[in-house]
């Protein structure tokens, strides 16, 4: 903690080290009160650096120094300069060994960073800048290193020692302790090193790498969990193999080991060989976890296992490069689950998430490029644009070369940079060089800021059959005051005729028709593309597969939305469509509702959904996704000001209108399905996962027309399902229902059911969190006094506060300001022990500007009470500052 103003890094300022780190040796001794950590540095001056010999400066924070040894010389007090933040000495030579041992304190490590102790196991988080709190170290990861680490403690409470590589010695120590040591052979920067010791049991595996080389897979979890692996297990596998197929990348040591752990600030890391992860994204089985948590595990488990190349051996030069591994990866595993699961509702659900979270992040005060030019608290950029975004701008390339040539790009990357810290200038150099390309308009993506608009309009000349787009874009002012260039906006389009089929598409200038669906790049301000032999008016279909991460804005009339609705060849597209339809509707009832109107709405969108939902053909995943409305809080990200109560209301109407009106079609496909559910053991297959996301869906509709049936079908799911999936929806529906009776007794029966399970417990906070009715405020404060809850746990925290301030917008943002004090006061609290968790609570409250001038000024007092509130963390203070700049 400080009291100072932090100060800005800036990417500007970047030079290399001074020295670098060749080997490093580690010995941990791990005690209950405290533990030792003895590091023995093998180091040589940069020769980038040119000569002479500077100060080493290493990096260290909460450590209690006990010896230093510079070239096997015990160095005194006197001899080097020692902050709460930096060890300085003066090595002699240009190349020495440093020795250090210094006493650390995991067991009162709330942070949760570096090494620290979660229930009974030790464990680390080092990115990003986590090792300083381990030892004394050149803390940045263009700083590459061999380690061996050997880990002492004692065996009957720590069995299983684990660390990064492969396992060399292993034996039995005084007193009861015992050892083991681990050698990692490819460089690598300290924030990939991890440690775990612990009493765990473990899940293993094999697998035959396509030189067929076997690989011993592990994954360690307390002995009550060793049921909940199988899913992840797979998933390895699946991801292993995938990674060879579809980029060629064999992994490279002899064991690839996974650890779940209950208190961690993230989703999962990907050290080297030994992955520790949040165990919500390990444990998985039919009747604890829903089919979202089922992808979500198999999702991260392929992210982590694909930074094994992008981002271990080949990583980022400095951390305003971060997106070079994490958007690449993204984009990684994005392709991966696409595999897996279907495509096109993958990508619906990605870009839904993009649309209402990133593009409100773009438009925010914490707004910054994929790759920023400055931050204050490294922490606080693992953000929505670092991530999903930089995956967009990758497969914005992927769009640009093609698969071919985007896999030529990869291919020629990993080879140049193999065992490198490097930049995104050096990845997209690579994709140059391999393709014969010139991508340096389109490096904008990476430098700057904000979400670009496309405006679109058409013109057609029947005489000359000729039909025109004109493109013209823009990009908002963001904080960074950047001037905004043109981007290289990659557009794929079709145009269909009055029919519904595709037209080939001929631009003037070409010699022939070509398919009926492409990508042109829109690089100018405005610019024109004129098609020729257009015989009648066509339908443009634009932005197919969402192919820049872009708001487009065409002039479509209900009717044609629902044209496109019904034939658009595009999946993607035909679900957009459905939800620009249910944007104007929304709109439309907001302004009745402003105006003290009654509620009046468009049966155009009740039609458009009977026919989706009759349409047998379709994938019942997309059917789901095209009957899920727009949400609340993508409804906020659009308005210019965002009235709350107009919205929720305005969305509830619609909500009930549609359940009235189809009732008999969603009760139709609910029993259907239902039945098929009850004959079906669980599977965790899209084909399953669909077909519960459609039942599920139109239990949430017809619930709203509180029929005694309906009633009885929720009761029956939730008593009688054999998965997490139908139990929980079930549940849900209660929680959100009239029927108080029936609700309190399904919340009583979850919890003794579940209250040994913390990650179904979190889902039970959630659900009642998130609920809209009157009261949430309450019951949310309530909630926290529950024995299964601690501020002290990260899925705690997300579960019960995330999900209110971030999910349950109308009691968050209740007009008296009590969501907004209650939000800070815990903010203020989290900031005393676990800042990082803290800033990424405060997303809600930096978004003010966003409404009312009645909720603005309520919303900006309690930022400026956190802001004089005390010992601001830097992770808090820098993102409370920017949102009051």
């Amino acid at each position: 903690m400080r009291t100072e103003q932090p100060k800005m890094i800036y990417l500007k300022d970047y030079q290399a080290p001074d020295y670098l780190i060749d080997e490093t040796h580690l010995t941990f001794e791990l005690f209950e009160d405290h533990s030792l950590v003895h590091a023995q540095l093998v180091m040589r001056r940069n020769p980038e650096r040119g000569a002479g010999l500077p100060p080493l400066v290493l990096d260290g924070q909460q450590l209690e120094l006990l010896s230093v040894n510079l070239a096997d010389q015990a160095l005194t007090a006197a001899d080097y300069q020692l902050t709460d933040s930096h060890l300085t000495l003066q090595p002699d030579s240009a190349t020495f060994t440093l020795d250090t041992t210094v006493k650390i304190h995991p067991e009162t490590n709330t942070a949760l960073e570096g090494l620290y102790k979660s229930g009974s196991m030790f464990c680390t988080q080092c990115e990003a800048e986590g090792f300083r709190k381990i030892t004394y170290y050149l803390d940045r990861p263009d700083v590459m290193s061999t380690f061996t680490t050997t880990v002492i403690a004692e065996q009957h409470r720590y069995p299983i020692l684990l660390s990064n590589g492969n396992p060399i010695a292993s034996g039995p120590g005084e007193d009861g302790r015992h050892w083991a040591t681990w050698e990692d052979p490819f460089k690598k920067p300290a924030y990939l090193f991890a440690l775990v010791a612990g009493d765990l049991w473990c899940v293993e595996d094999t697998f035959i790498t396509m030189t067929e080389r076997t690989v011993a897979l592990r994954i360690y979890v307390e002995p009550e969990n060793i049921d909940k692996c199988q899913h992840a297990m797979t998933s390895l596998k699946k991801s292993m193999r995938w990674d060879e197929e579809t980029y060629g990348r064999e992994y490279d040591l002899d064991i690839f080991m996974i650890v779940a752990v209950n208190d961690f600030n993230m989703g999962a890391m990907e050290n080297k060989g030994l992955n520790i992860f949040n165990s919500s994204a390990v444990l998985a089985r039919a009747e604890t976890a829903t089919d979202a948590a089922h992808q979500r595990v198999e999702a991260i488990v392929a992210h982590e296992y694909f930074h094994n190349w992008s981002g271990n051996r080949v990583t980022c030069r400095d951390w305003f490069q971060l997106s070079l591994k994490e958007g690449f990866t993204v984009f990684r595993d994005s392709g991966f689950s696409a595999d897996m699961n279907s495509a096109t509702v993958k990508r619906i659900q990605d870009v839904a998430y993009l649309r209402t979270h990133q593009f409100a992040e773009d438009a925010g005060p914490m707004a910054h490029a994929v790759r920023p030019d400055s931050f204050i608290e490294i922490s606080n950029f693992y953000t929505l644009t670092v991530y999903e975004k930089g995956s967009e701008v990758v497969g914005m390339i992927h769009t640009l070369l093609g698969a071919e040539g985007f896999r030529k790009g990869s291919d020629l990357y990993f080879e140049r940079h193999d065992g490198q810290a490097v930049t995104c200038d050096d990845f997209i150099k690579a994709m140059e060089d391999a393709n014969g390309a010139d991508l340096t308009q389109f490096k904008r993506w990476y430098s700057q800021a904000g979400t670009p608009r496309l405006a679109v309009s058409e013109s057609f000349d029947a005489a000359a059959k000729t039909y025109s787009l004109t493109f013209r874009q823009s990009c908002p002012e963001t904080p960074d005051k950047v001037e905004k260039l043109p981007f290289v906006i990659p557009v794929e389009l079709g145009l269909l005729d009055a029919k519904g089929e595709g037209i080939a598409l001929r631009l003037a200038g070409e010699a022939a028709a070509g398919a009926t669906s492409r990508v042109i790049s829109v690089t100018e301000a405005e610019q024109t593309f004129t098609f020729v032999d257009i015989a009648e008016q066509p339908l443009p279909s634009l932005l197919r597969g969402f192919s820049a991460p872009v708001k487009l804005s065409f002039p479509y009339s209900r009717d044609q939305l629902m044209f496109l609705m019904q034939h658009d060849s595009d999946g993607f597209n035909r679900w957009d469509a459905g939800q620009q339809l249910s944007v104007q509707v929304l709109q439309e009832l907001v302004g009745q509702y402003q105006q003290g109107q009654a509620l009046h709405m468009d049966q155009r969108l009740i039609a458009a959904l009977r026919s989706v939902l009759s349409d047998e053909t379709l994938d019942q995943a997309m059917v789901a996704e095209m009957l899920s409305l727009p949400g609340e809080a993508y409804l906020t990200e659009i308005s210019e000001v965002a009235d709350v109560d107009a919205i929720h209301a305005a969305r509830e109407y619609a909500r009930k209108q549609l359940a009235d009106n189809l009732h008999e079609e969603l009760w139709l496909r609910y029993q259907a399905n239902r039945e098929l559910s009850k004959q079906t053991p669980y599977v965790a297959a899209a084909e399953h996962f669909a077909r519960r996301a459609l039942q599920n869906i139109a239990l949430s509709y017809l619930m709203l027309s509180a029929k005694p049936e309906v009633l009885a079908a929720t009761l029956d799911q939730f008593d009688t399902s054999d998965n997490m999936t139908e139990r929980l929806t079930a549940l849900a529906v209660l929680v959100n229902s009239p029927f108080e009776a029936e609700k309190a007794q399904a919340l009583a029966v979850f919890a003794d059911n579940f209250k040994d399970n913390p990650l179904v417990m979190d889902q039970w906070f959630s659900v009642q969190a998130g609920s809209p009715l009157p009261g949430g405020l309450e019951r949310v404060k309530a909630l926290m006094d529950h024995p299964a809850f601690t501020l002290k746990n990260p899925n705690k925290v997300r579960a019960l506060i995330g999900a209110f301030a971030g999910q349950n917008l109308i009691n968050f943002h209740a007009a008296d300001g009590s969501g907004y004090r209650f939000l800070a006061d815990l903010v203020i609290q989290l900031n005393g022990f676990n800042p990082q968790i803290a800033s990424r609570q405060l997303a809600p409250l930096t978004r003010w500007r966003k409404y009312d001038s009645a909720r603005q000024a309520l919303m900006k007092a309690e930022l400026e009470r956190i802001l004089a509130s005390g010992e601001l963390s830097s992770d808090v203070f820098e993102v409370v500052s920017k949102s009051l700049a």
